[in-house]
């Protein structure tokens, strides 16, 4: 039996219609490169924090939870529908300026930040009732700093950009 040569174009016809038909739904939008948008409505909300518990944030990763939670009810309430999936927003780094007013930054007439920034990095998992991640929407978010040296208030922050996310994320993931 002789093989007739395939021509670059045959094969690789062949090999997209083969894997195309061994993906479907959400698996085939990983393998091809298309999102599936971002679903509109959720039936519960939660906070997942175990990397930073994990790089050992403890107990302050548990009041970034918190606070990240209490916004996710008052922003997405008017998102809640039983049937909808779970929305968890998993928060992976939080980085808190030493330089809370002053201290080299650019200012142009006057105006611009008088401090650092705080910043608090994740991504928001549509997830199914099996489990499944439906959706994903990495984000990073990043909030001025409005205190003094000498009243920094770490906690206070972590509350402000953890809030921050959240609503950043409203206006991102609803259309």
């Amino acid at each position: 039996m002789t093989m007739l040569p395939l021509s670059r174009r045959s094969f690789l016809t062949g090999l997209t219609a083969g894997l195309a038909g061994l993906a479907t739904g959400p698996a085939r939008a990983q393998l091809f490169g298309a999102t599936q948008p971002f679903p509109q409505y959720f039936s519960s909300f939660a906070v997942d924090v175990s990397v930073l518990k994990a790089k050992g944030l403890g107990p302050f990763a548990d009041l970034l939870a918190a606070a990240t939670l209490d916004q996710l009810r008052a922003s997405f309430g008017d998102r809640f529908d039983p049937r909808g999936p779970r929305l968890v927003v998993r928060l992976t780094g939080l980085f808190q300026t030493p330089f809370t007013s002053g201290g080299g930054h650019w200012r142009h007439g006057g105006g611009g930040s008088s401090g650092g920034s705080d910043s608090l990095d994740g991504e928001a998992l549509a997830v199914g009732a099996r489990g499944e991640i439906l959706a994903r929407h990495p984000q990073l978010a990043v909030l001025d700093v409005n205190r003094t040296p000498t009243t920094p208030d770490e906690p206070g922050r972590a509350v402000e950009i953890a809030s921050h996310y959240v609503r950043w994320l409203r206006r991102q993931l609803i259309s």
